[in-house]
């Protein structure tokens, strides 16, 4: 149902924008929520923002709020992540995820709540 493949990672200089997409491999599939996680060298893994399929409502870690934008397709299983205003410490592996089942708002962040996971693609911002 929900294999998840990554796109759009790339090596940007600082100020620049990436916008990552995220696919599933089955057309059909339809998340409650989707959400973008990242992973940077020796830190824990991090939430950056969700969406929910239905009302396209949206949530933001502090870093990302302002300069960080999660979006969905309204007809496929897609969901974006436009960038700006990269700086370094936005260097990442950056993982798509999404929850077959419904997530509280106060858990929206909370990774053990998405049960499909990407590979990953990395985001490395230059100074």
């Amino acid at each position: 149902q929900g294999q998840l493949v990554e796109s759009g990672g790339g090596l940007v200089q600082a100020g620049g924008s990436l916008r990552l997409s995220c696919t599933a491999s089955d057309r059909s599939f339809r998340p409650y929520n989707w959400a973008w996680f990242r992973l940077a060298p020796g830190k824990e893994r991090e939430f950056v923002a969700a969406i929910r399929r239905l009302g396209g409502i949206t949530y933001y870690e502090d870093h990302a709020k302002g300069r960080f934008t999660i979006s969905r397709d309204s007809a496929e299983p897609t969901v974006f992540l436009q960038m700006s205003s990269l700086n370094p410490d936005d260097t990442a592996v950056y993982y798509c995820a999404a929850s077959s089942r419904y997530i509280i708002t106060s858990e929206t962040s909370a990774a053990r709540n998405y049960d499909y996971w990407g590979q990953g693609t990395q985001v490395t911002v230059s100074s």
